[in-house]
Order: structure tokens, then C-alpha cells, then sequence
């Protein structure tokens, strides 16, 4: 598989990413610190997008259903070299579906999330998911 997506920064202005027909807006001046993403949290929301992509992708392999999955996602980020040195990810689903095995779950995120396998081999990740029930 290959990606593929175009950047393109105005001076002292917004920047964009254009991804097929999606064209999302970032920060890169300090005027927009407040209102647009900067490019750390665009890359915490690349790994949250990875989380939630698996939980419907494993919703249908382990056949449970659910009513909505959400995803907090938290960083440390050093300063010498600039990197993120530690995620914590929390998952909450909503769902009364007996067949909901999160520590299956959790492992198959694990193992078969590309963000997440790539983030990993760089970085420490903990996270834990847990069930609303509806």
C-alpha cells in the first residue's frame, strides 16, 4: 500500500493538507496556536484516527457492535532532540454487546495498527480501553 498527500503553506498564514477530497487546515504561525492543530497534534490524531479505525475494523472480525468509541490521547514531548517520549491512550466504548472482549481487542490494536506499530518502534505507548454500558 502507499499514501500520499500534499502540503502547502501560505507565509505567515495557515498551512493546509489536501488527503483525497478531505482538506485539513494546521497551525504553523502563532496566530493560530489557539484555533488550528499544530503538526504534534495532528500526528497524536494520526495515532487516535489508527485506534478507532481498528475498533470498527475488529468490531466486524469479532462481531460485537457498539454505539460510539471515543479516544483521549496524551503526550510527553522532549525537547533534545524534539520528540515525543511517552503516549497514553485511553478508549471508552459504548456498547451492552456481551461478546466485547477488550483484552482481545487491545492486542489486536497492538499488533495490527500501522500508526500505532510505527509510533511504537520509537516511542513508549500504555494505554487501556474500558466499556460504557448503553
Amino acid at each position: 500500500m502507499n499514501y500520499q498527500n500534499i502540503a502547502a503553506s501560505t507565509f505567515n498564514d495557515d498551512t493546509v493538507i489536501q488527503i483525497k477530497q478531505s482538506n485539513i487546515a494546521f497551525g504553523t504561525t502563532s496566530k493560530n496556536n489557539g484555533t488550528l492543530p499544530n503538526p504534534a497534534e495532528l500526528f497524536l490524531g494520526s495515532f487516535a484516527s489508527c485506534i478507532l479505525k481498528n475498533v470498527e475494523r475488529f468490531s466486524e472480525l469479532m462481531k460485537f457492535t457498539y454505539t460510539e468509541a471515543t479516544t483521549e490521547v496524551n503526550a510527553v514531548r522532549l525537547e533534545n532532540p524534539p520528540r515525543m517520549d511517552n503516549i497514553e491512550y485511553k478508549v471508552v466504548i459504548h456498547s451492552s454487546d456481551g461478546n466485547l472482549n477488550t483484552t482481545l481487542l487491545k492486542k489486536n490494536i497492538e499488533k495490527h495498527g500501522t500508526i500505532y506499530n510505527t509510533v511504537k518502534a520509537v516511542c513508549t505507548i500504555t494505554g487501556t480501553i474500558s466499556i460504557v454500558d448503553v
